[in-house]
């Protein structure tokens, strides 16, 4: 999905990152961002999030808002915000707001969230292990919500998966030399048990598997 550098489609899009629902509350969010300063296409990531079709994007231009610019804004439309700037074209920036947000227990977060599990930053595949301690407990509120999303966008979590491993292959083998202990390896065989819970069956995997054979 492709959409031109132009100011009422980029907001069009922006909304569209999130259920119908909260389409007051991201004009909100919009009113208070800067101006994106590059003209520029931006790519989507297209997902379904409890019956819903929104669009992620891969990254946004704008500046962060000033010092106390946030504070307008009602506790819904601040997780907004922090998810659109998790989308940000700086690693740290994307860092700083996932960081806000990735405890959330609202499902239109967890398409951002999954969406920063499959990039190149470890800091950020680390910040996300840490905000999700619950992924790893049977029955956990945290668990669920992702086993649901993987087991409503397979082919959303296939790339994701198939990203990973490019990127370790990459970038950090040399570190890490066997997948499985690469910590983004580690967060994806997480999010693997909390979909297998979910659908009560085996899920197909993209990825290395560990080297004792379970998965």
């Amino acid at each position: 999905m492709q959409l031109p550098r132009d100011p009422s489609n980029i907001a069009h899009a922006l909304t569209a990152a999130f259920p119908t629902r909260l389409a007051g509350d991201v004009r909100s969010v919009l009113a208070v961002m800067p101006e994106a300063r590059l003209a520029s296409m931006m790519s989507f990531e297209v997902v379904e999030v409890r019956g819903e079709t929104v669009a992620i994007p891969s990254r946004i231009y704008n500046e962060e808002p000033g010092v106390g610019s946030d504070g307008q804004l009602s506790a819904t439309q601040q997780v907004i915000l922090h998810c659109l700037y998790s989308r940000h074209h700086d690693g740290r920036v994307r860092q700083r707001h996932l960081e806000r947000i990735v405890a959330s227990g609202e499902p239109w977060v967890v398409p951002f969230v999954m969406q920063l599990a499959g990039e190149y930053v470890l800091e950020i595949i680390e910040a996300i292990g840490r905000g999700l301690p619950g992924l790893t407990d049977p029955g956990s509120a945290q668990r669920r919500a992702y086993g649901e999303f993987i087991a409503r966008n397979p082919a959303f979590f296939a790339r994701t998966e198939r990203r990973v491993v490019s990127y370790w292959s990459c970038y950090y083998r040399w570190k890490y030399r066997a997948f499985g202990t690469y910590p983004g390896g580690v967060l994806l065989e997480a999010f693997r048990s909390a979909v297998v819970e979910q659908v009560g069956a085996q899920w197909p995997r993209h990825t290395p598997r560990p080297a004792e054979g379970r998965g």
